[in-house]
């Protein structure tokens, strides 16, 4: 019962962290890829090493239109200003990007306002998209959506406000305290076409790594660097941590389900030493049954049905007390960090072949021994 109670909790616990993490995860975008320039380590067509590579807004339509693995690709300028309202004012990465970079990153907008459209690209409108928590330090309880800001000494009219996500990575801020502008509109306060990072998304993320391949590639052949430098340009692709975290949670979940099981055989090899008492207590009894044309295999089969209806019996026990103790810890203050623990049919069905092989182990021998007993001993016992 313990057991089982035991290893359902692990589990639910090793579920919910896992969940928990990839909605983490999920904060910053689902599978995409960012991609920086870096600097040449290898030396190429008369180029020393050390050469910088720079990126330009054409590079991200280069990538989108000339690897057909690639989805979208989306340049993102980044900069630093001070935003302020008034007395209150905050230094804060504003993004220049395009509309489609709210699906990638996984922004929307609180109900309200609106994200950033064509006609603020093809206008280069001043408008400003906010994260909540710099709203929150900006105008406190008050509406923002409608109101001008400073972006340093330049006015932007608040269009939207992020909804809350939950976010436990970035590359330069979380969302959260970001803003947003268009790209043509930041492009021309900065007077250049030089972006920060590339996004991109590609069309099937198992074969992330053979585009990434042809990312090098390409950019190699634009910027003049060995397509086998990695440090030309640097790519995180988080295809390859969505792998990492995978056998990651295998692992951590094996390992709690080991410790689960070895709980459960504790109790099995109590169950397979009341199952040898009662076979000897019972030697009688199997000796006249023996007498009186009882096979060995209706011995075996006798004793194995008594053993899993006591691990049956504790095992309905265990389910109840340990459905019951993940409903409890299901509002600890840890979600955040190791999320809630969850009863999923996962847990459920793992919990069950692992109550089933120490039922198993538990009345195999016990049920062996009762059918190979000799039948004159059994009588005489």
């Amino acid at each position: 019962m313990w057991g089982t109670a035991t290893l359902i909790l692990l589990l639910a616990f090793g579920m919910g962290f896992r969940d928990q993490t990839m909605l983490n995860m999920r904060g910053l975008g689902d599978q995409i890829a960012i991609v920086w320039g870096g600097q040449t380590t290898k030396a190429f067509e008369g180029y020393g090493v050390g050469r910088p590579i720079r990126l330009r807004e054409a590079d991200a339509w280069m990538l989108q239109n000339e690897i057909a693995d690639i989805d979208i690709a989306l340049p993102e300028y980044n900069r630093t200003y001070t935003v302020s309202n008034g007395e209150k004012r905050r230094s804060t990465q504003v993004g220049g990007v395009y509309t489609e970079y709210s699906d990638l990153r996984n922004i929307y907008e609180q109900e309200g306002g609106r994200w950033l459209n064509q006609n603020d690209m093809d206008e280069r409108r001043r408008v400003l998209f906010i994260g909540n928590k710099l709203a929150e330090d900006l105008f406190g309880e008050e509406d923002p959506v409608g109101q001008t800001v400073m972006l340093n000494q330049t006015p932007f009219t608040v269009i939207g406000v992020m909804q809350e996500k939950i976010q436990n990575s970035s590359y330069s801020q979380r969302d959260q305290d970001r803003a947003f502008i268009p790209a043509t509109t930041l492009s021309a306060m900065i007077g250049s076409d030089r972006i920060n990072n590339i996004l991109y998304l590609p069309k099937d993320p198992a074969y992330a790594s053979e585009t990434l391949d042809q990312v090098y590639e390409v950019m190699a052949r634009k910027h003049q660097f060995d397509a086998s430098d990695r440090d030309a340009i640097f790519v995180w692709d988080t295809n390859d941590f969505w792998s990492f975290i995978n056998f990651l949670f295998y692992g951590i979940n094996g390992f709690l389900a080991l410790i689960g099981f070895f709980t459960l055989a504790v109790g099995g090899i109590g169950v397979a030493n009341i199952m040898f008492v009662v076979v000897q207590e019972r030697m009688l009894e199997i000796g006249v049954r023996r007498s009186t044309g009882a096979r060995r295999h209706h011995i075996m089969a006798q004793f194995f049905l008594e053993t899993f209806m006591i691990v049956g019996l504790g095992a309905s026990f265990g389910y109840a007390i340990g459905w019951l103790l993940v409903q409890v810890t299901q509002n600890l203050p840890i979600q955040e960090f190791v999320g809630s623990p969850h009863f999923s049919p996962e847990v459920g069905m793992i919990a069950f072949i692992v109550l089933g092989f120490v039922g198993f182990a538990s009345g195999l021998l016990p049920a062996w021994r009762a059918s190979r007993l000799n039948i004159i001993d059994c009588l005489r016992g």
